[in-house]
């Protein structure tokens, strides 16, 4: 995750400075996450001698701000893409080509999954948050795996349909 984060430094390759905003604000939300949890596990294994709830909060409140930075950067690029798609001046003056079309339309799908994939880990991590945060604690057990099984099939999807897609697109 480090490495992805320092390639991705301050996202200079991207157009939409609102894409770029919200990635590096989910990257460094995710580069805070993984400290506290470690910190978190470390005293729940007599480690370190901290409490580890708050390093607990902390950690899981990262992991929400990660999954919904991540949900607005999903749905701001579903929307980008469906303007263009959609746009009179491209359906008028010439049209997209074929390929490049499926192109956009492909990344609508896998955009679209992501947001659903980031809703029901989001819901999970509300979930473990201290009791009185939304809904915190009173999901049962079956919602809880049902919404982690969801997230998690659908990033497989997702895997699946983009190593795909490079295979496909490899001569």
């Amino acid at each position: 995750m480090f490495i992805y984060t320092k390639q991705y430094g301050l996202g200079p390759e991207e157009e939409d400075s609102f894409v770029r905003c919200v990635s590096v604000l989910g990257n460094v939300a995710d580069q805070l996450y993984y400290p506290c949890e470690h910190i978190a596990w470390a005293a729940d294994a007599n480690i370190l001698c901290v409490d580890s709830a708050r390093w607990w909060t902390l950690s899981t409140a990262f992991w929400g701000l990660s999954l919904l930075l991540g949900i607005a950067r999903s749905l701001w690029l579903v929307l980008t893409l469906r303007r263009r798609l959609r746009s009179p001046v491209v359906a008028f003056t010439s049209r997209l080509p074929r390929s490049k079309r499926r192109a956009m339309e492909a990344q609508v799908r896998s955009e679209v999954l992501a947001v659903l994939s980031n809703l029901a880990d989001l819901a999970n991590a509300v979930h473990w948050l201290p009791r009185g945060v939304l809904w915190a604690g009173r999901s049962p057990p079956w919602l809880v795996g049902l919404l982690g099984t969801v997230s998690s099939l659908l990033s497989v999807y997702q895997a699946v349909q983009a190593s795909g897609g490079e295979a496909a697109a490899t001569p």
